[in-house]
């Protein structure tokens, strides 16, 4: 029997892996939602703190899943590398949320009365259908008509509007988490694969006729090989090349895979396209995070007022985004300033790149 938390998962999964939508149709989208949408009348308790915690736990699992997995010989995968490299604004965009959402704040909000998201705040119910239907970009031009859409058709409560940054960095959180536990879980297939390669590989070198009892028992554990992209890709990789009772194991896989209506090179083509569709909704969560600085566009236009100080955004001067990395090992701190653009026309950006390392917490 699944668990409530794999369930979870499951449908968390589902709603932020949903179509993604041009402008014009994001807006036809939230008008939709805005004439569906029923709101429970009755108070309720807060779910927004315990659901924030449960996404740090499982990002934090992610997290030490890849770091204590990855060896210096083995091949990180660049969502991989989004995560490692990034890991500590992460953890400062959770302690943030945490900081921005009292207990009692969100019990004041109206709450969906039916749905997957049955019990929690309206707002953040529309902060995750925006990241969901953009992939995790969120931007001005989006993010103002969207809201501007929803509100033709049913106005938003003065509180729900003040809430709504503190909400979309909570879905992000939530997109991060699908994400994360998405790179884990390859992870493991990947090691797996490298583990089983690996024992082919010395038995062959070392007990030859080892080996054939080594390839029996690959056979007979075919519940527990996990064949998909991720391992396939990993096992082939490692078995290239390495002679003709390697390429006895590469052919049960093709027979299985053959069972199964699939041939390795099409799944090989659907985990390309999947580990890039997960390098992008990672960069683009974790660029929505990104700390902006004081003369970028958006603390400074008054257009953009969903990205204020007041709403929950904080913009940092050079000194002050230094600040926050006093004590940690700081490998590369640029600060860049041009003029670009962004989905709603010219912008000026103002954006720190920065790679740090946490001291040692003792964590794995």
């Amino acid at each position: 029997m699944r668990s409530r938390s794999s369930r979870r998962q499951e449908r968390d999964a589902d709603l932020l892996s949903a179509e993604l939508l041009s402008i014009e149709q994001l807006k036809r989208y939230a008008a939709a939602l805005a004439g569906q949408q029923r709101i429970d009348p009755r108070p309720g308790p807060d779910k927004l703190l315990r659901r924030l915690a449960d996404n740090e736990r499982v990002l934090l699992d992610a997290y030490d899943i890849v770091t204590a997995t990855t060896q210096p010989e083995q091949r990180i995968v660049p969502a991989e590398a989004w995560l490692l490299d990034n890991f500590y604004l992460i953890e400062q965009q959770i302690a943030l949320a945490r900081r921005h959402l009292p207990r009692s704040y969100s019990r004041q909000l109206p709450r969906l009365a039916d749905g997957v998201l049955a019990g929690l705040p309206r707002i953040y119910g529309l902060a995750l259908e925006l990241i969901s239907h953009q992939d995790g970009r969120v931007e001005g031009d989006n993010v103002n008509q969207f809201v501007a859409s929803y509100q033709s058709v049913v106005p938003l409560k003065l509180g729900e509007l003040w809430a709504f940054p503190i909400m979309l960095r909570l879905a992000l959180l939530e997109n991060l988490r699908r994400v994360g536990s998405r790179i884990a879980r390859r992870r493991e297939e990947r090691d797996a694969a490298i583990a089983w390669a690996d024992r082919m590989l010395a038995a062959a070198e070392k007990e030859p006729k080892r080996l054939i009892q080594l390839l029996a028992q690959f056979a007979d554990t075919n519940a527990e090989v996990p064949l998909t992209g991720p391992f396939v890709e990993e096992f082939y990789g490692r078995l290239q090349g390495q002679g003709p009772a390697m390429a006895f194991a590469q052919t049960w896989v093709e027979h299985q895979l053959h069972q199964e209506g699939m041939t390795a090179a099409q799944l090989l083509q659907v985990e390309s396209r999947t580990g890039a569709a997960n390098q992008i909704a990672i960069a683009n969560s974790i660029g929505s995070l990104r700390m902006l600085g004081d003369r970028d566009t958006w603390a400074t236009d008054p257009d953009f007022g969903w990205f204020s100080p007041d709403h929950g955004f904080t913009w940092f001067s050079r000194a002050e985004a230094e600040a926050l990395f006093d004590g940690w090992t700081v490998e590369r701190f640029e600060e860049e300033e041009n003029d670009g653009e962004a989905t709603s026309g010219p912008k000026h950006w103002h954006v720190f790149h920065v790679i740090a390392r946490k001291p040692d917490t003792g964590r794995a």
